[in-house]
């Protein structure tokens, strides 16, 4: 006699929910608080013990302004080398670290959550201003740092500081994604979150700058290939960027290029427009027609570090800011 079960649609969906289970994102969450987090050499040592490697370019002479800078998506802190340079013999003294997941930082390639970033931001501003107690003190997010910054200050208490600049911040979230495109990530991420991919055939220009492009190709710590649930990561980072935009509410220098092919206008003038408008006389935004999602490395990159270094030199004293 053939046995039938009883309830095959019941087990149909046991099955299907018992292998979406076994290919869930991978997360790569901090472990539990083991110490106090210090600058330790040249890495910042987080609470749960892991290093995260700290990049400085000191002033030539006593800082008038500290910048700590985070770096975008599969890149790591010598993204800000280029204008760091340029800063520090104007006297601003300019600090990067890789974030977690990223870089020479540990578990490279895999998602450590939006908490988790923010939370390391938290507590890298904290060690870095206490440095420099007295000295204005600003954090610059460059695309998923931006998100990243938002974040973070988007919570109360946010980190101190006292001011932000979002370079090209990664605000596309899933509410400005078509609904082809949420959906195959999520069946993806939910399937083969292992599965890696490229940017190579999106025809997506970054940059004008072909040279740094090429140099970047050749970098063996920028991510050439990312994992799928690493992407998913991502996404809800955006998404979480973009919803904490009417809570944003520091003082902040807002940069986007016109040209921007990385985070389109959409996503952008979305987040433009859910901003306060009572922090409005707080808040700068500055458009570049020429510029590119990568705009601190264009090739006309020195017109933004210009820029940015004129915001920081006439923001007010240390410690008027949030």
């Amino acid at each position: 006699m053939k046995l039938q079960p009883r309830h095959p649609k019941r087990w149909l969906l046991l099955l299907l929910a018992l292998f979406l289970a076994s290919c869930a994102p991978l997360l790569k969450a901090p472990g539990p608080a083991m110490t106090e987090p210090a600058i330790v050499g040249d890495a910042l040592l987080m609470a749960d013990g892991m290093r995260l490697p700290l990049r400085a370019w000191p002033a030539e002479s006593a800082p008038t302004a500290v910048i700590l800078a985070l770096h975008g998506f599969n890149d790591y802190g010598t993204f800000i080398k280029a204008a760091a340079e340029y800063w520090r013999q104007r006297g601003v003294q300019v600090y990067a670290y890789d974030q977690r997941g990223f870089g020479e930082a540990p578990a490279t390639g895999l998602w450590p959550g939006s908490r988790a970033l923010a939370d390391d931001l938290a507590a890298a501003a904290k060690l870095l201003r206490g440095r420099h107690a007295g000295v204005p003190f600003y954090i610059l997010g460059m695309s998923m740092g931006g998100a990243v910054t938002m974040t973070a200050f988007a919570k109360r208490p946010a980190p101190g500081a006292d001011g932000v600049i979002l370079v090209a911040p990664a605000v596309w979230g899933r509410s400005t994604m078509p609904f082809y495109q949420r959906w195959a990530l999520w069946l993806a991420a939910h399937t083969v979150p292992w599965l890696k991919l490229s940017g190579r055939g999106l025809n997506i220009k970054p940059s004008d700058n072909v040279e740094m492009l090429r140099a970047l190709g050749r970098d063996p710590l920028v991510i050439k290939e990312t994992r799928i649930d690493t992407i998913w990561g991502l996404v809800n980072l955006m998404d979480a960027a973009l919803a904490s935009a009417s809570r944003f509410r520091s003082k902040a220098l807002i940069l986007y290029g016109e040209k921007d092919e990385v985070i389109r206008k959409a996503p952008t003038e979305r987040m433009l427009a859910q901003l306060p408008a009572r922090a409005g006389n707080r808040q700068r935004l500055m458009r570049y027609d020429s510029g590119y999602h990568m705009l601190l490395r264009d090739l006309a990159g020195e017109r933004v570090w210009k820029d940015i270094l004129a915001w920081v030199k006439s923001a007010p004293a240390a410690g008027t800011g949030d």
